[in-house]
C-alpha cells in the first residue's frame, strides 16, 4: 500500500467491523450450506418474488431451500457424482437460483451463461468447462445446441421449463417440475466440500477473444457474503430489486449475500422496472452504471417536456443544488477536486453551501420529491458496480438524496475489490477496499510501485481473488504474479484515506501522433452529460487529435428541433406527426454545429481538461451499442475492438 496506508487501513477496519457486526456472517464451507441456516431463521417469510414469470411464483424461504434440496436429490438420483461439471444456461428466474444452488448442495461446479449467448460461445463453453450435465432454459435452447452438443456424451439435460420432454430426445433428459419429483422420494448424500474448492466457473464476457474460464472457489464466495455488512447492512424482511443477469459474478454475488441476510427480492426486467419501483418500494438496488444513466435520463427527458417557463425554473433550482453539494463536499473533505483543502478553504466551502442552501431546499420540495417518489420512496442505499460511474450522475443522485454506493471490482476477484461506505461517500471514486484487500499501484512499463496519489497500474490481493483460469495456466501466470498480486488492467490512484480512484483501462488507452496518453471513460462520460448525446465511443489512436462515433439521442434532438423550427427527419423512422418547419437532418449543418458546440462544452467543463482532450472530428450514427449487435457486453460495456471494426471505414474516413 502507500506510506498513509496502515493508518487508514486500521481506523477502516474498526468502522468496517461495526458493519459486518450489524449483519449475519457464516462459519461454513461452503455456500450451499446457508440455506439451511437461513431457512430456519426465517422459514416463512418471502424470499423471491417473480411477478412476470409464466406463471408468476412466489417462494418462502423454507419452500426455496426444499427445492434447493430436492433438486440436488433428483441430481444425485440421477448419478451424477460430486465434483460434476454442470453447464448452467438460463437467465434470472427463482429457478436459476435453485438449480445453481441444487448443483452446489449436490456437490457439482457450474458453469454459467446466459441463455441469450450466442450459441457458438455456449457450446464452447459446454466443451472447454468439460460438463457432463446441461441445464437449460428452456426446450428452445436445447433445441439449438442439441446437435452441437451431442458428440460431448452429456449424462443428463435438465429443462428449467415445465415444457414436455420430446420422446426422442438423445439423452436423459428431465423438466423442472420432474426433477423435484424426483428429489422429493429421495434422500440426500452428504457430500463433503472443502472452503477451497472449485463452487464455479464464469466465464468472462470480455471485450475481445474466447472467453476465459474463471475459477471461484466457496471461500472467494464466502469472503464476500462474510465482509460486504462493511459496506451495506440490510435486515431481514428489505426489499430487493433485481434485474442484474444472475449468472454474472456481480449479480450473483449481491444475490448471495442479500438472500443470507434474509432480504426478499422481486426480479424485474428494464421492460418493468419504472413500475416496479412505485409497486415493490425497494430499499435496495444493485445495478450497473447504464441502469442509473437510463433512470437520469428519464428525469432529463420529463424535464424537457415541462413549459419553457418551469424548465427555467428547474434549471435554476438545480443550479442551486449543485453549487450546494459541492461545497458541502469541499467542508466534509469529500472532494476529489479539493482534496487537500486546508481548514480555512473548507469552512468558506461550509459557508457557501449555507447561502445556496435556499435554492436547494425549493428545489428539494418540488421537484426531488418527486423524483425519490418514482424510484419508490424508500430507497436505502442503490449499489452501483460493473463500470465507471459518470460524475454528473453521481453528482444528480447525491442532490435528489438518493445514495448510491459505488463498488469497483472484477469477474476475477469475485467480484467486489472496494466499495464506498455511507459514512465515507467520495463521489467520484469507487471506494476503500472491503476487509482483507489490499491496493498496490505500479508503474505500467516497470512495474515499480507508486507513492500514493499517483496514477498506475492497479493491483489487487486478497481471499476473493480467484483460482485462476481454467485450463489456461500461461494466462493465469499473466495476471497473477507469485506474491498474489492480480493485474486488475486498470489504472488509477489512491487517496490519502484508501480510496481507489479509477481513470480508464490500460488496454483502452488512445495513444496520439504527439506521444499524449488518452483514457477514454472520463471523457465519454463528460460528454453524455450533453441531452443530445445517447452514447459515444472515442477513437483516434495514432491521429493527431480524438475523434468519436456518437448516438443521438433522437427524443431530446427532435425537440430541440421543433423549438428552432425545424422538423428533423431521421433515415428509416416515420418523421413526427406533429412535426412542422423547415426538414433537417442529421448531416444539417444546424445539427453538425449543435454537437460541435456540446462536445466542446463537455469536454472543457470537465475537470483536470487538456487541449489534447478536445474531440475533432466526429459522427452520428443510428444503431445504438447494444447486447444484441454485438457491440456491448453482458454487463454493458462497449466492445471497443468490436465497434471499431464495424465502423473501420467511417472511422478512417474521419481522419482522412
Amino acid at each position: 500500500m502507500n506510506q498513509f496506508a496502515p493508518q487508514v487501513i486500521a481506523t477502516l477496519n474498526q468502522r468496517d467491523r461495526a458493519g459486518i457486526a450489524a449483519v449475519k456472517t457464516f462459519a461454513v464451507q461452503s455456500i450451499a450450506e446457508i440455506w439451511p441456516i437461513i431457512a430456519s431463521n426465517y422459514g416463512d417469510q418471502p424470499a423471491m418474488h417473480d411477478p412476470h414469470g409464466t406463471p408468476s411464483i412466489t417462494l418462502t424461504y423454507r419452500q426455496l431451500v426444499e427445492q434447493i434440496q430436492q433438486f440436488a436429490i433428483g441430481l444425485q438420483s440421477l448419478g451424477i457424482p460430486a465434483r460434476c461439471h454442470v453447464a448452467l444456461f438460463a437467465d434470472n428466474s427463482p429457478r436459476w437460483f435453485v438449480a445453481d444452488q441444487g448443483i452446489m448442495t449436490a456437490g457439482g461446479v457450474n458453469a454459467v451463461r446466459s441463455a441469450q449467448a450466442e450459441t457458438e460461445e455456449l457450446c464452447y463453453i459446454a466443451e472447454h468447462s468439460d460438463s457432463t450435465v446441461l441445464v437449460v432454459q428452456d426446450l428452445k435452447l436445447w433445441q439449438r445446441l442439441r446437435d452441437r452438443l451431442q458428440p460431448l456424451g452429456l449424462r443428463a439435460v435438465i429443462l428449467l421449463s415445465d415444457e414436455a420432454v420430446p420422446s426422442d430426445s438423445p439423452v436423459k433428459m428431465l423438466n423442472f417440475s420432474q426433477l423435484l419429483d424426483l428429489g422429493k422420494s429421495g434422500t440426500l448424500a452428504p457430500v463433503s466440500v472443502k472452503s477451497s474448492d472449485l463452487a464455479t466457473l464464469i466465464y468472462t464476457s470480455g471485450t475481445t477473444g474466447k472467453p476465459k474460464g474463471v475459477m471461484i472457489t466457496h471461500a472467494n464466495l464466502l469472503h464476500q457474503i462474510n465482509t460486504l455488512g462493511a459496506v451495506v447492512q440490510p435486515q431481514p424482511g428489505d426489499r430487493v430489486l433485481g434485474l442484474l443477469p444472475t449468472w454474472h459474478t456481480f449479480g450473483r454475488t449481491a444475490e448471495y449475500f442479500l438472500y443470507s441476510q434474509g432480504c426478499t427480492q422481486t426480479y424485474t426486467s428494464i421492460r418493468h422496472i419504472k413500475a416496479d419501483f412505485r409497486t415493490v418500494k425497494p430499499h435496495y438496488m444493485v445495478g450497473v452504471p447504464r441502469l442509473w444513466e437510463s433512470i437520469y435520463e428519464g428525469v432529463q427527458k420529463n424535464f424537457r417536456e415541462q413549459p419553457a417557463s418551469k424548465q427555467r425554473l428547474i434549471a435554476v433550482l438545480m443550479w442551486f443544488s449543485k453549487k450546494f453539494v459541492q461545497n458541502q463536499r469541499t467542508a466534509q473533505a469529500l472532494s476529489l477536486d479539493h482534496p487537500d483543502a486546508i481548514a480555512l478553504r473548507r469552512l468558506g466551502s461550509w459557508l457557501l453551501s449555507w447561502g445556496f442552501w435556499p435554492g436547494h431546499a425549493l428545489a428539494e420540495a418540488l421537484v426531488y420529491k418527486k423524483v425519490r417518489e418514482a424510484t419508490g420512496g424508500h430507497v436505502k442505499q442503490l449499489i452501483s458496480g460493473g463500470g465507471s460511474l459518470a460524475r454528473h450522475i453521481d453528482l444528480f443522485f447525491e442532490m435528489v438524496k438518493v445514495p448510491v454506493l459505488v463498488g469497483y471490482g472484477l469477474t476475477e476477484t469475485s467480484p467486489v475489490l472496494s466499495a464506498r461506505r455511507y459514512w465515507r461517500n467520495l463521489r467520484g471514486a469507487s471506494g476503500q477496499p472491503i476487509p482483507g484487500t489490499e491496493f498496490k499501484i505500479v508503474e505500467l512499463e516497470t512495474g515499480r510501485p507508486l507513492p500514493q496519489g499517483k496514477k498506475g497500474l492497479v493491483l489487487a490481493r486478497g481471499p476473493q481473488v480467484m483460482q485462476g483460469y481454467y485450463k489456461n495456466p500461461e494466462a493465469t501466470q499473466k495476471v497473477i504474479d507469485p506474491e498474489g498480486w492480480f493485474d486488475t488492467g486498470d489504472l488509477g490512484w489512491l487517496t490519502r484515506d484508501a480510496n481507489i480512484v479509477l481513470t480508464g483501462r490500460a488496454k483502452d488507452t488512445i495513444v496520439l501522433t504527439n506521444g499524449e496518453n488518452i483514457e477514454p471513460q472520463p471523457i465519454e462520460d463528460a460528454c453524455v452529460r450533453s441531452p443530445y448525446i445517447d452514447q459515444i465511443m472515442l477513437v483516434g489512436q495514432d491521429q493527431r487529435s480524438l475523434g468519436a462515433l456518437i448516438v443521438p439521442n433522437l427524443d431530446a434532438l427532435s425537440l430541440w428541433a421543433a423549438n428552432q423550427n425545424y422538423a428533423l427527419h431521421v433515415p428509416n423512422q416515420e418523421p413526427e406527426t406533429t412535426a412542422s418547419g423547415q426538414p433537417i437532418t442529421l448531416e444539417d449543418e444546424v445539427i453538425q454545429k449543435l454537437y460541435r458546440q456540446e462536445l466542446n462544452t463537455q469536454v472543457k467543463d470537465r475537470p483536470g481538461y487538456r487541449p489534447d482532450d478536445r474531440i475533432g472530428p466526429f459522427q452520428l450514427i443510428l444503431e445504438p451499442f447494444s447486447i444484441e449487435n454485438g457491440m456491448m457486453t453482458q454487463t454493458l460495456k462497449i466492445r471497443r475492438p468490436v465497434v471499431y471494426e464495424r465502423y473501420r471505414d467511417m472511422i478512417d474516413g474521419m481522419f482522412a
